[in-house]
């Protein structure tokens, strides 16, 4: 039996470490942390989403940016402290807008088959992770918007996502606590939401069940490539030989792949998320269907009873995770406005670093050495994405490839260091 690490014990991280030991691998897996999903898995806006499978590359969303950089309240927002990384990113990032149309289309797939993976992997093992089925409704204000999404939604159903448009009527029927000062929406009953912290919590304590070894608190500060397999260094563990190595350590994805010889190009993206926690008076005024307030860019998810989570804005700031005040009042406020039964004394504030490659699309699959493996780069869908990228890497560590798996388009591909 051939022995793998896998660097992450995020969502992407354990359920590759879960898809490896279906396939019989024994499986290593380290993270910086004391525990799980303490990272990027956190606490994000909780939406298994295929609709919201758009890539970002088109000179819409160039335009938006410029027009926002001045404003520290907005969706999206840029540091213009010259970084080489960062311009060298979007300069790749704006390399890839002739691909939005293919790359978006085959996101959309991938996402559909996603949803079997990461609910077979939760319904074996027995985790509750707050699962809401009850669809996601996009929301628009203006009809520039709502025509917009119109034409995305084209693109959506060539990936093979059905959903309905719908009116203001419907959409009060569909989610009764919504105000009714809207153009129109799309309504994916397909979509659903849960809490990725759970499970990615849950995942981590079956692998264990199962075998796995898990170093927690173990930063790994190198990898090599060596004759038959892979050296890791860890912090308070001697150096480790493995026959291989999977990469799905999120933003710090870029460092070991250039260690190990390849090319991985993240960014680390920064977005924000509240959690309110509900009162029983703001329970029944709090919205069960989750939404995306696509003008706003925000998105919601309601997590059993008693919390909402509410998630939103992009941020090009390098590594830096401060939690700055005048990012997390724009979801606040939005709560305030759109729900304003809805009490907002109790909220938890939090920060994360989205690992996003310039073409929108995760890096799944071999690197430049043998025993090199990449599961990274999932952006703002590494919880809608994971189910399948797990599976996808460890039919392609096994060297059975499935069949069914994304055009190469969708898995990126590695450059030489």
């Amino acid at each position: 039996m051939k022995h793998i690490a896998v660097l992450g014990a995020g969502i992407t991280g354990v359920t590759t470490a879960h898809a490896l030991m279906d396939k019989g691998y024994e499986v290593t897996v380290y993270d910086r942390n004391r525990y799980a999903a303490m990272e990027t898995s956190f606490a994000n806006g909780g939406q298994l989403s295929a609709s919201n499978a758009e890539v970002w590359n088109s000179w819409a969303t160039v335009l938006k940016g410029i027009k926002w950089m001045m404003r520290a309240d907005a969706p999206l927002l840029v540091n213009p402290k010259p970084s080489w990384h960062k311009y060298s990113w979007m300069l790749e990032f704006l390399g890839h807008i002739p691909n939005y149309r293919a790359n978006t289309i085959e996101t959309v797939r991938l996402a559909l088959q996603a949803r079997e993976a990461l609910f077979d992997m939760a319904a074996r093992e027995g985790v509750d992770f707050d699962h809401e089925t009850r669809g996601i409704l996009h929301v628009y204000k203006s009809a520039k918007s709502l025509a917009a999404a119109d034409r995305v939604s084209k693109l959506y159903a060539e990936g093979g996502l059905s959903r309905r448009r719908v009116t203001p009527e419907e959409m009060t029927e569909i989610e009764p606590a919504l105000g009714r000062d809207y153009v129109g929406g799309w309504f994916t009953e397909s979509d659903s939401t849960g809490d990725i912290h759970k499970l990615t919590v849950g995942l981590a304590e079956a692998i264990l069940r199962r075998g796995a070894h898990v170093h927690y608190g173990r930063e790994v500060t190198k990898v090599a490539a060596e004759q038959g397999g892979v050296r890791v260094f860890a912090q308070g563990d001697a150096p480790a030989f493995y026959d291989g190595i999977v990469v799905c350590a999120g933003v710090h994805s870029r460092s070991f792949a250039s260690q190990l010889g390849d090319r991985v190009n993240i960014y680390p993206v920064k977005g924000y998320s509240i959690t309110v926690e509900l009162d029983e008076p703001s329970q029944a005024a709090a919205p069960w269907v989750s939404l995306l307030d696509d003008d706003a860019k925000i998105v919601t998810s309601r997590l059993g009873a008693g919390r909402f989570r509410v998630a939103g804005t992009a941020e090009y700031n390098g590594y830096n995770r401060d939690i700055r005040a005048d990012r997390i009042r724009p979801l606040v406020d939005w709560v305030a406005t759109n729900f304003p039964g809805v009490r907002t004394e109790r909220v938890v504030p939090w920060a994360g670093l989205r690992p996003m490659m310039p073409n929108m699309l995760p890096r799944v699959g071999r690197g430049r050495a043998p025993g090199v493996f990449y599961n990274t780069g999932h952006g703002h869908l590494g919880w809608t994405l994971s189910g399948a990228t797990a599976r996808i890497l460890a039919d392609v560590v096994a060297g059975t490839e499935a069949a069914a798996a994304p055009k190469p388009v969708a898995l990126g591909s590695a450059q030489p260091a």
